[in-house]
């Protein structure tokens, strides 16, 4: 798995990542997430909102922000649950 962004206005940046669970739900601020990935790849400053994809190439979820308190664990909102939010923006 990996993120791919560009960080501190740095040019590409890739970082390889492994998806540690599947499905967890977490309240920040006020917002609920659901059916997020956990994950160990790099999110940083830039790369947020970037893709995080499988070895295939896939994009299967878009990264989407980290814990700092908890060493920093990151977070991506799973690919399927995008589809069904962007539903509603796409005219057909």
């Amino acid at each position: 798995m990996g993120v791919s962004g560009s960080p501190l206005g740095l040019e590409n940046s890739v970082t390889a990542g492994i998806i540690s669970a599947k499905n967890r739900r977490l309240q920040v601020a006020k917002r609920l997430y659901e059916e997020i990935f956990q994950t160990d790849a790099a999110i940083n400053p830039g790369n947020s909102g970037g893709p995080l994809i499988n070895l295939n190439g896939e994009v299967i979820g878009l990264n989407a922000f980290i814990i700092q308190s908890s060493q920093c664990l990151g977070f991506a909102i799973g690919i399927d649950a995008l589809k069904q939010q962007l539903d509603q923006y796409v005219f057909k």
